[in-house]
């Protein structure tokens, strides 16, 4: 398998389709390829793996099959290697974990636009609009809930490391970079998401690039 992903310090997206791959156990290709440099509209129109996908990340190729959506991928390599990997085995907590990442996927866009992930920018406060702070509220709901009900076997949203954590951690990252202030609970689950081989390790992969991208580097100065 191949697996397409952009900057590791400002893609989120691709940060989940890379833990979704992690999280499979089966071997992978990766492949960064800087977004927005110059010409980029002309580049990704004559780049084949990124053809598919209309220039956006990530992007799985599983031989003779191309899936792209972070989300989507993440359910291909559930149907190839077993869905108890990446779900919880109770139907009542699947049922949530599932809830929760479509939720991820698709919602909290005030979150997603005003505190773009940028882990190139030095960590502090940044103050929160009105509809951040309910995006951050909901979420933190979230996690309480699924830590409550669900997560006494291990330090993640279920338990164990699973399909819901990838969603959310990016989510993590970003409280993180802008000093979003969260309660103990909420601070050790980042921690543990913190403390994870995988996320370090794209951490530290984030911080050898040299490719920036300044409007995304503007835009998280806040």
């Amino acid at each position: 398998m191949k697996l397409v992903i952009g900057n590791k310090s400002y893609s989120s997206w691709s940060l989940r389709g890379w833990l979704a791959a992690k999280q499979s156990g089966l071997p992978f290709e990766e492949q960064v390829i800087p977004l927005y440099g110059a010409g980029w509209d002309t580049v990704w129109r004559s780049e084949p793996l990124l053809a598919p996908s209309h220039g956006k990340v990530p992007v799985l190729w599983d031989d003779d099959v191309v899936v792209w959506d972070s989300l989507a991928i993440l359910e291909h390599l559930a149907d190839k290697v077993g869905r108890d990997r990446f779900w919880p085995k109770a139907a009542p907590a699947r049922a949530m974990a599932r809830a929760m990442a479509a939720e991820m996927h698709a919602g909290f866009v005030a979150l997603r636009r005003e505190l773009p992930m940028n882990l190139r920018r030095a960590p502090a406060p940044l103050p929160l609009s009105s509809a951040v702070h309910a995006d951050v509220v909901r979420i933190l709901t979230l996690w309480a809930e699924a830590r409550a009900r669900y997560g006494q076997g291990g330090p993640f949203l279920f338990g164990a490391f699973g399909a819901a954590d990838i969603a959310f951690a990016p989510v993590a990252l970003r409280f993180t970079t802008y000093g979003v202030a969260v309660p103990g609970f909420a601070r050790a689950y980042m921690d543990a998401l913190g403390d994870h081989e995988w996320m370090q390790a794209w951490v530290k992969a984030a911080a050898l690039e040299e490719w920036t991208i300044p409007q995304f580097d503007e835009a998280a100065a806040g």
